[in-house]
Order: C-alpha cells, then structure tokens, then sequence
C-alpha cells in the first residue's frame, strides 16, 4: 500500500492510460464480442439506445482520462476542494462498475471457460483498483 501512497500521481497516470484505452476498446466492442447479429434482431430502439450509450461511455471514460492525466498531481495532493470531489465521483463510477461486474453478470458467461473467467476476474479487480486508486487519492493521503 506504501508504494501506491508514495506513487499516486504515476498511479493516477496509470488510470487514465486505462481509461483512454476502455474508452477506444468500447468503441470495437460490438465487432470485438461479435455481437452484430444479435444486436440486428434486436429492436431498433434497442440497437439506437446500445450505440448511444456505447458512445457517451466511450466519451465519459475519454473525459475521465483526459482530466487524469492532465491534473495528476492536482488530484494526488487533493490540492483543491474540486480535485477531492473529481476523484471522489470517478471512485464511485469505477467501484459501481465493478460490483456491477461481479452482481449483474450472469456466471454463465464465463463459468467453466478459462480465458472468459479470466477476463471476468481482470476486470472485476482492475475496475476496482480504479475506484480505490482515485478514493485514496480523494482521501489526500498522497
């Protein structure tokens, strides 16, 4: 734990190298999970609300990483009341995210295949080392 109290900014840094990079990911998503087929018999409204949310995610996590990296040491000194309130609202976004990962996904999807667990476990603890690196930061312990 000393080492990322001593490192918040690089760790911060990390976070929004992470985040830039699910904000492009999420972009393919729909190539990437082969989801085109189901996603044509889906109804319209359903396919329009999937590609506006799959661009406002991409365009949040864009705006997250961006103001990241731009005032890491800002937000690693709490130097400012606005810094602890941006670290505190990214925190709460990425830990909903992660429980989200482990309560509202069916086990069926990655129980008993290997690489789909394994990227099932990836980014249940990765999503939840984003919301403890930007509460530790908003806790100005850096």
């Amino acid at each position: 734990m000393k080492l990322l109290f001593d490192n918040l900014e690089l760790f911060l840094r990390l976070a929004a190298l992470a985040q830039l990079g699910v904000a492009v990911l999420n972009l393919f998503l729909i190539r990437i999970m082969k989801w085109e087929d189901d996603l044509t018999f889906a109804p319209l409204l359903i396919r329009e609300v999937f590609q506006i949310h799959t661009y406002f995610i991409s365009i949040t996590l864009a705006i997250f990483g961006t103001l990241t990296w731009r005032f890491a040491d800002e937000i690693a000194t709490a130097s400012h009341p606005i810094c602890v309130w941006l670290a505190i609202g990214i925190g709460c976004f990425w830990s909903v995210r992660s429980v989200m990962q482990w309560s509202h996904y069916s086990a069926s999807h990655w129980r008993g295949n290997p690489l789909r667990t394994g990227i099932h476990w990836t980014l249940l603890l990765g999503y939840g080392a984003l919301g403890a690196i930007y509460f530790i930061a908003a806790g100005g312990v850096g």
